[in-house]
């Protein structure tokens, strides 16, 4: 293909996990993934900036590998009637995909906000513990 290839890097953060795919445009191929669980054996640290780094630092390889090294970045929390922050790994992810020498073009929020939500999980006087 001749120019610059392009990809999409979407980043799923939320308080437990942080999982990185790396897709063509269209998003119908995946090119590269990781997550926060694939770096680290803990599971209370698969959320951490730190396995959320070097997730991103293994996607931004593969990526290089495949010869794109422009990318736009989509940034998703969990949404709906849960978080609509992100976690702790989504800043470090992006920092860590511009510091292996990716140019990232654009940075958005795709999180799914509700117009009108269904009811959280809990019932009616919340979680009791």
């Amino acid at each position: 293909m001749k120019g610059k290839r392009k990809a999409i890097v979407r980043i799923y953060s939320s308080k437990n996990n942080t999982i990185i795919t790396a897709t063509d445009l269209s998003g119908a191929e995946t090119l590269a993934w990781s997550s926060g669980g694939v770096i680290v054996d803990a599971d209370r640290e698969e959320a951490k900036p730190y396995a959320a780094m070097q997730a991103a630092l293994m996607v931004a390889n593969a990526l290089k590998e495949k010869g794109i090294y422009e990318i736009i970045v989509k940034i998703r929390a969990p949404g709906g009637n849960k978080s609509k922050t992100p976690g702790p790994g989504a800043n470090a992810a992006v920092r860590m995909l511009a510091r292996s020498g990716l140019k990232i073009t654009r940075i958005e929020d795709v999180t799914p906000l509700p117009t009108d939500s269904i009811r959280k999980k809990g019932g009616r006087r919340g979680r009791r513990v």
